[in-house]
């Protein structure tokens, strides 16, 4: 492990002071290294793209939009390997939110998360990525 010094202005440690609390931290090391981690994997820096993962993909699509459905049931249906399941729900008359809860190799998962957010339809898609491994 290494030690490092850190300056943060006075309403940012505030916050960080907050987020402890709010958490459970005994200390700022843990609580900035857990910070750090998802700020890596957010930024898709702290995950190893050669290990396998979990995955959220949630997005929201129009399913009036031609054949949408079909197209993304067919994208299921072909990388079953990837996807877990699956949940779906209306937002309102027009759009529905799926989840689809993937596993597999990470490449894998952002290719098929990207296939599915480009369909024309498909609105505010977002990948979440849980490596199954990793340094702590």
């Amino acid at each position: 492990m290494q030690r490092l010094t850190v300056t943060f202005d006075d309403d940012l440690m505030g916050e960080i002071d907050r987020f402890m609390e709010s958490r459970g931290y005994s200390n700022r090391s843990e609580a900035l290294r857990d910070l750090a981690r998802a700020g890596l994997v957010q930024a898709g820096e702290g995950v190893d793209e050669t290990r396998d993962c979990l995955a959220l993909l949630v997005y929201v699509y129009e399913p009036d939009t031609r054949e949408l459905p079909k197209r993304l049931a067919a994208a299921q249906l072909e990388r079953r390997d990837l996807v877990v399941t699956t949940l779906q729900r209306p937002l309102d008359a027009d759009r529905f939110v799926q989840v689809a809860l993937l596993e597999g190799a990470t490449t894998e998962v952002r290719a098929f998360s990207e296939r599915i957010t480009a369909e024309r339809g498909v609105k505010n898609g977002r990948l979440v990525v849980v490596p199954k491994t990793g340094a702590d």
